[in-house]
């Protein structure tokens, strides 16, 4: 009798009907989760992305909706507050029971909410680089891992285009994205030689605004007459007094290039950039690449914000992304219910706003071109290098030994995140 009824429906249908479906089905709406610091430090980075997502909800419904129905967007601020982003994420989910989550920014808080999402089942794509060493079944991460950012970055400015760094300061916020991200970059620095008398690591708190001897002693240390490179990982508003510092102490690119991974064109909108030219950027898309798919999507922000003068930027372009999969994995399952849309985000493809064409693997990780770009007087930020195609992202490094033995596939029914090939936990 029991196969006899799960031969007359449709897989998703019948996994719907496995996790309480029949309810989600049954709802007015679909209900999408904005998990976005609205206020706080990292409010001048996470804000921009909440109304991304407004943006995605607005245009999906002009369009029919999803499933037939209209999507509402249920927005919190966990206000820069790691603890209160747990507590935010339990309630989108238990209390608004929405469908979906997009949100969070720092890993501090990624990994505040990992434990919520992974107890409730709930669903979260996180659209800002990170330091990878992880792999959720209840996390899609849209930004660039390591191997998609940082690594390259740190390639660029060894080779002769990037000026032949042999020393390096590595600056960064005191969270795990940091210092993660810095012990795999040391790593890789000391399989190309470089040694750690050569490399140089700091870390300050959320919002520091005192720079002027950090700054100082980034000069002493690049007199010692090796060409020196700066990598910044410094995250939200603390990012403003550094590169005012910079500036006020005459560090030139030409001389001591700053290479940053969370500083976009929204970062620098308030910014006189002027004594900023020449210091660079390593991103996954900037504003400035020419394709037709960027005109348009930066017509439609300008639109839908009403302000010509607003920017885009990498982690959007991550919402974007994530945001067209999922509806378009929730249409290809015929429910929300998210078990289902989980396996159906495995190959999905969405163009990206570079021309090319990002895609889901089953790592949680998507597909994505590396863009190294050069600040401009404008505040714009100019592609000044790019790989030739799509670097696949990775959730485990390979230049940290216990983490290059591991791999992670999510695919039905044997998937595991953190397991030793060909070792699966199954599902």
């Amino acid at each position: 009798m029991k196969s006899l009824f799960r031969g007359a429906m449709s897989a998703a249908a019948f996994a719907a009907a496995l996790a309480g479906g029949s309810a989600v089905q049954a709802a007015e709406v679909i209900k999408v989760g904005v998990l976005h610091s609205l206020s706080g430090t990292m409010a001048i980075s996470e804000s921009t992305l909440k109304d991304t997502v407004l943006m995605m909800v607005d245009d999906l419904n002009k369009k029919g909706g999803l499933l037939g129905k209209q999507v509402e967007a249920v927005v919190v601020d966990p206000a820069s507050d790691w603890p209160l982003f747990a507590e935010k994420a339990r309630e989108l989910i238990e209390k608004e029971k929405v469908d979906v989550v997009f949100g969070c920014w720092t890993s501090v808080s990624r990994k505040s909410v990992l434990p919520v999402f992974e107890e409730l089942n709930g669903l979260l794509f996180y659209p800002v680089q990170y330091e990878g060493e992880e792999s959720s079944r209840n996390v899609f991460y849209t930004g660039a891992a390591p191997n998609q950012q940082a690594i390259p970055a740190v390639e660029y400015l060894m080779g002769d285009d990037g000026g032949g760094a042999e020393r390096f300061v590595l600056l960064g916020t005191d969270y795990v994205y940091p210092r993660t991200t810095n012990k795999i970059l040391r790593a890789f620095l000391n399989a190309k030689g470089v040694s750690d008398e050569d490399i140089m690591e700091n870390y300050t708190p959320f919002g520091h605004s005192d720079w002027q001897t950090i700054v100082a002693d980034v000069k002493t240390f690049a007199s010692q007459g090796k060409k020196t490179a700066v990598v910044s990982t410094i995250n939200g508003d603390a990012n403003v007094p550094f590169y005012k510092e910079l500036g006020n102490q005459g560090i030139k690119a030409e001389e001591i290039p700053v290479v940053a991974f969370s500083v976009g064109e929204e970062e620098l909108a308030g910014l006189d950039t002027g004594p900023l030219v020449g210091h660079l950027a390593a991103w996954n898309y900037f504003m400035s690449v020419e394709a037709d798919v960027n005109d348009t999507f930066i017509e439609q922000w300008h639109a839908f914000i009403g302000d010509e003068k607003r920017v885009t930027n990498d982690p959007m372009e991550a919402t974007y992304i994530g945001f067209k999969m999922w509806a378009q994995a929730v249409e290809q399952a015929g429910t929300t219910e998210v078990n289902a849309v989980r396996q159906a985000m495995y190959g999905q493809k969405v163009p990206n706003l570079t021309g090319g064409m990002a895609v889901m693997n089953t790592n949680h990780h998507l597909s994505k071109p590396v863009l190294i770009g050069e600040i401009q007087d404008d505040g714009m930020i100019e592609t000044v290098w790019s790989t030739d195609a799509e670097v696949v992202g990775d959730a485990w490094s390979d230049f940290i030994p216990e983490s290059a033995k591991l791999t992670a596939d999510w695919t039905y029914p044997w998937v595991c995140g953190n397991c030793e090939e060909p070792k699966y936990v199954k599902y």
